[in-house]
Protein backbone atom coordinates (compact mmCIF):
# COMPACT_ATOMS: atom_id res chain seq x y z
CA UNK A 1 0.00 0.00 0.00
CA UNK A 2 1.43 3.25 -1.01
CA UNK A 3 0.65 6.68 0.81
CA UNK A 4 -0.41 8.29 -2.03
CA UNK A 5 -2.97 11.36 -1.71
CA UNK A 6 -5.01 9.93 -4.81
CA UNK A 7 -5.38 6.72 -3.54
CA UNK A 8 -6.16 7.73 0.43
CA UNK A 9 -9.07 10.72 -0.78
CA UNK A 10 -10.03 9.21 -3.51
CA UNK A 11 -10.19 12.33 -5.58
CA UNK A 12 -7.12 12.49 -8.40
CA UNK A 13 -5.60 16.14 -8.60
CA UNK A 14 -5.89 17.46 -12.06
CA UNK A 15 -2.57 16.89 -13.86
CA UNK A 16 0.24 19.57 -12.99
CA UNK A 17 -1.22 21.30 -10.24
CA UNK A 18 1.12 22.19 -7.38
CA UNK A 19 0.69 23.80 -4.18
CA UNK A 20 0.14 27.25 -4.38
CA UNK A 21 3.31 29.79 -4.87
CA UNK A 22 4.04 32.59 -3.07
CA UNK A 23 5.85 32.74 0.61
CA UNK A 24 5.54 30.24 2.56
CA UNK A 25 2.33 28.74 0.64
CA UNK A 26 0.14 31.76 1.36
CA UNK A 27 -1.70 31.88 -2.26
CA UNK A 28 -1.67 33.28 -5.28
CA UNK A 29 0.25 36.94 -6.21
CA UNK A 30 -0.12 39.60 -8.52
CA UNK A 31 2.95 39.00 -9.70
CA UNK A 32 2.50 35.60 -10.23
CA UNK A 33 -0.47 35.95 -12.48
CA UNK A 34 0.33 36.14 -16.49
CA UNK A 35 -1.62 36.19 -19.80
CA UNK A 36 -2.80 32.67 -21.10
CA UNK A 37 -0.98 31.07 -23.74
CA UNK A 38 -1.86 33.86 -27.34
CA UNK A 39 -3.91 35.88 -25.26
CA UNK A 40 -1.80 38.57 -25.35
CA UNK A 41 -1.80 40.58 -28.75
CA UNK A 42 1.03 42.85 -29.77
CA UNK A 43 0.04 46.64 -29.82
CA UNK A 44 -0.43 47.83 -33.63
CA UNK A 45 2.31 50.48 -34.63
CA UNK A 46 0.50 52.87 -37.10
CA UNK A 47 2.02 54.82 -39.55
CA UNK A 48 5.16 52.36 -40.27
CA UNK A 49 5.05 50.99 -43.50
CA UNK A 50 2.31 49.84 -45.78
CA UNK A 51 2.21 46.42 -44.46
CA UNK A 52 0.57 47.29 -41.45
CA UNK A 53 -1.95 50.33 -41.03
CA UNK A 54 0.56 52.79 -43.37
CA UNK A 55 0.19 55.33 -45.12
CA UNK A 56 -3.51 56.74 -43.78
CA UNK A 57 -2.61 55.30 -40.07
CA UNK A 58 -6.44 54.85 -40.03
CA UNK A 59 -7.14 58.19 -40.12
CA UNK A 60 -9.20 57.87 -43.16
CA UNK A 61 -8.12 60.24 -46.06
CA UNK A 62 -7.62 63.93 -46.09
CA UNK A 63 -9.91 66.37 -43.87
CA UNK A 64 -8.85 68.00 -40.70
CA UNK A 65 -9.06 65.12 -38.15
CA UNK A 66 -6.49 63.30 -40.75
CA UNK A 67 -4.04 65.92 -40.57
CA UNK A 68 -3.17 67.28 -37.20
CA UNK A 69 -4.91 68.66 -34.27
CA UNK A 70 -7.09 71.80 -34.52
CA UNK A 71 -5.47 74.86 -33.15
CA UNK A 72 -5.99 76.43 -30.07
CA UNK A 73 -9.26 78.65 -29.62
CA UNK A 74 -10.99 76.84 -32.58
CA UNK A 75 -14.79 76.47 -32.75
CA UNK A 76 -15.73 74.97 -35.72
CA UNK A 77 -16.09 78.23 -37.88
CA UNK A 78 -18.24 79.83 -35.31
CA UNK A 79 -17.17 83.05 -34.06
CA UNK A 80 -14.42 82.42 -31.01
CA UNK A 81 -14.66 83.38 -27.60
CA UNK A 82 -11.81 85.90 -28.14
CA UNK A 83 -13.57 88.01 -31.21
CA UNK A 84 -17.05 87.73 -29.81
CA UNK A 85 -15.93 89.62 -26.54
CA UNK A 86 -14.52 93.48 -26.48
CA UNK A 87 -11.50 94.36 -27.53
CA UNK A 88 -11.25 97.34 -24.81
CA UNK A 89 -11.82 97.43 -21.33
CA UNK A 90 -12.93 101.09 -21.26
CA UNK A 91 -14.91 102.41 -17.68
CA UNK A 92 -18.42 102.20 -17.01
CA UNK A 93 -20.62 103.39 -14.04
CA UNK A 94 -23.03 100.50 -13.50
CA UNK A 95 -20.54 99.39 -10.43
CA UNK A 96 -21.36 102.49 -8.80
CA UNK A 97 -24.83 102.53 -8.59
CA UNK A 98 -27.05 101.62 -5.47
CA UNK A 99 -29.44 98.46 -5.47
CA UNK A 100 -32.24 98.03 -3.10
CA UNK A 101 -34.09 95.43 -1.37
CA UNK A 102 -37.47 95.99 -2.88
CA UNK A 103 -40.40 96.15 -0.14
CA UNK A 104 -43.69 96.41 -1.16
CA UNK A 105 -46.75 98.61 1.34
CA UNK A 106 -48.37 95.51 0.23
CA UNK A 107 -46.09 92.87 1.71
CA UNK A 108 -45.59 95.30 4.81
CA UNK A 109 -49.41 94.69 5.31
CA UNK A 110 -49.64 90.92 5.01
CA UNK A 111 -46.02 90.88 7.63
CA UNK A 112 -47.63 93.40 10.22
CA UNK A 113 -51.47 93.11 10.17
CA UNK A 114 -51.32 94.53 13.51
CA UNK A 115 -49.60 97.60 12.88
CA UNK A 116 -46.69 98.68 15.00
CA UNK A 117 -42.61 99.28 14.31
CA UNK A 118 -41.28 98.27 11.12
CA UNK A 119 -37.59 98.44 10.95
CA UNK A 120 -34.92 96.84 8.54
CA UNK A 121 -34.29 94.04 11.19
CA UNK A 122 -38.07 93.37 11.39
CA UNK A 123 -38.71 93.07 7.34
CA UNK A 124 -34.82 90.54 7.66
CA UNK A 125 -36.73 88.24 10.44
CA UNK A 126 -39.67 88.09 8.59
CA UNK A 127 -38.42 87.12 4.96
CA UNK A 128 -38.91 90.22 3.02
CA UNK A 129 -35.41 91.13 2.44
CA UNK A 130 -31.86 90.33 3.03
CA UNK A 131 -29.66 90.55 5.68
CA UNK A 132 -27.08 93.78 5.48
CA UNK A 133 -28.94 95.21 2.00
CA UNK A 134 -30.29 98.65 1.81
CA UNK A 135 -34.39 98.57 1.82
CA UNK A 136 -36.36 100.70 -0.23
CA UNK A 137 -40.36 100.66 0.19
CA UNK A 138 -42.53 101.13 -2.89
CA UNK A 139 -46.34 101.89 -3.13
CA UNK A 140 -47.55 98.91 -4.62
CA UNK A 141 -51.03 97.48 -2.49
CA UNK A 142 -53.10 98.39 0.17
CA UNK A 143 -52.11 99.58 3.64
CA UNK A 144 -54.65 99.24 5.54
CA UNK A 145 -52.92 99.52 9.26
CA UNK A 146 -50.54 102.73 10.48
CA UNK A 147 -47.09 101.45 10.63
CA UNK A 148 -44.03 103.20 11.75
CA UNK A 149 -41.16 102.08 9.00
CA UNK A 150 -37.56 102.76 9.03
CA UNK A 151 -36.09 102.34 5.78
CA UNK A 152 -32.89 103.23 3.99
CA UNK A 153 -35.60 105.06 1.13
CA UNK A 154 -39.24 105.19 0.09
CA UNK A 155 -40.80 106.41 -3.31
CA UNK A 156 -43.33 109.11 -3.18
CA UNK A 157 -46.25 106.97 -3.24
CA UNK A 158 -45.18 104.23 -0.71
CA UNK A 159 -45.09 108.13 1.66
CA UNK A 160 -48.06 109.02 0.63
CA UNK A 161 -49.82 105.53 1.29
CA UNK A 162 -48.18 105.04 4.78
CA UNK A 163 -49.27 108.62 6.36
CA UNK A 164 -52.45 108.32 4.53
CA UNK A 165 -53.08 104.69 6.79
CA UNK A 166 -52.20 106.89 9.67
CA UNK A 167 -48.39 105.91 10.01
CA UNK A 168 -44.84 107.57 9.91
CA UNK A 169 -41.86 107.06 7.62
CA UNK A 170 -38.67 107.66 8.73
CA UNK A 171 -35.15 107.97 6.31
CA UNK A 172 -32.11 105.62 7.27
CA UNK A 173 -29.02 107.86 5.93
Amino acid sequence: MSTDKTETTGAAEPQGAAEPQGAGGRGLKLHHLRPAPGAHKAKTRVGRGEASKGKTAGRGTKGTKARNTVRLGFEGGQMPLYRRVPKLKGFSNAGFGTSYQVVNTGRLAQLFPEGGDVTPENMVARGAARKGELIKVLGTGDLPVALRVTAHAFSATAVAKIEQAGGTVTALS
